[in-house]
């Protein structure tokens, strides 16, 4: 493939990031959309959340299409997934080529910083969780990570729907004690975990203000709160047993790679997780390096472009650049 620019796109389910990349890694466009919520809105109706963003980053560009599209999107969890919006993505006719992957590929390409051969394990800890990995050969590991009927266990929204459990039934005697009890009513302004239930259930509180529980959580297992703690150390051990899976899979566990932590939770270097995850990491993959990313998912999208190209290393050198500095 030619060296003609690249349309990298990071759909989140609150936001999108779009960055247009000439071949020498200079970021020629760029805009933010809405989220993207496929499950909710339907397929097309969300890339019509990203169309509005690609034109407005192709306009700064100059131009109406590219060489090649590099779509990083949540929501696509599944292979049948992803099939079925690269195909809505190349009816738009964005680019000559359109590659389709889970937002997770965009963490785990951003953080890391071997160009020429991208190798290592991600795992993601934001509203939910999920790792994905990759060698330079393309082989990957990866798990649905659709939620509990998949295996999965926390993330943020997880975390605090935990919380929630076991702050009721702690003021009403069916649990142990725990100032969850207190802490998760008293973040509303509220007196009581009845309260909180009433307004949640009759909606008085959106049901996506329960995201804002998670750094009270995080604070009560700071302060000394077992039940907070133990919620928080099983959350430590969730990532490393995904990570450890991917790196076995894809024959990482005898060499050094880099397992990537990205997401809110896991970027807002909360004590407690990250020593466990360290931790626990270096018990059951004594080789693996753990590192936070930090940089925008966008670059990923980005990098993972420029990879189905011929661009030399002073392209990749300045589009971290742009992102980095």
């Amino acid at each position: 493939m030619g060296l003609s620019p690249v349309l990298a796109i990071d759909a989140g389910n609150s936001k999108t990031d779009v960055a247009v990349v000439a071949a020498d890694g200079s970021v020629v466009g760029t805009a933010r959309g809405g989220g993207f919520r496929p499950p909710q809105v339907g397929v097309e109706p969300a890339v019509d959340v990203l169309a509005d963003a690609v034109g407005r980053a192709l306009d700064e560009a100059g131009l109406t299409s590219v060489g090649h599209v590099s779509a990083c999107l949540a929501n696509a969890d599944l292979p049948v997934e992803e099939r079925e919006l690269a195909a809505a993505l190349r009816r738009r006719a964005w680019g000559t080529s359109v590659d389709v992957r889970n937002d997770t590929f965009a963490v785990l390409r951003a953080g890391l910083v071997e160009d020429a051969e991208p190798r290592g394990v991600a795992v993601v800890c934001g509203a939910g969780v999920n790792c994905v990995g990759m060698l330079p050969d393309g082989r990957t590991a990866r798990f649905p990570a659709i939620g509990k009927i998949s295996g999965d266990w926390g993330g943020g929204g997880g975390l605090a729907q935990e919380a929630l459990w076991h702050a009721a039934r702690a003021e009403d005697g069916r649990g142990g004690p725990t100032a969850l009890m207190r802490d998760l009513p008293a973040h509303f302004g509220l007196d009581s975990m009845y309260a909180l239930i009433e307004a949640l259930h009759l909606e008085h509180i959106e049901a996506a203000r329960q995201h804002e529980l998670t750094p009270v959580l995080f604070a009560a297992a700071a302060a000394g709160d077992a039940v907070a703690g133990a919620l928080v150390d099983r959350m430590a051990d969730e990532i490393v047993a995904m990570a450890t899976v991917a790196l076995a899979r894809l024959d990482l566990l005898e060499e050094e790679a880099p397992v990537l932590l990205g997401g809110s939770v896991l970027a807002a270097r909360h004590r407690r997780l990250d020593d466990g995850v360290r931790v626990r990491l270096a018990e059951r993959a004594p080789k693996a390096v753990p590192r936070v990313v930090t940089a925008r998912p966008v670059l990923g999208a980005a990098l993972l472009a420029l990879d189905t190209t011929s661009a030399p290393p002073t392209s990749y050198a300045r589009l971290r650049h742009h992102y980095t500095a």
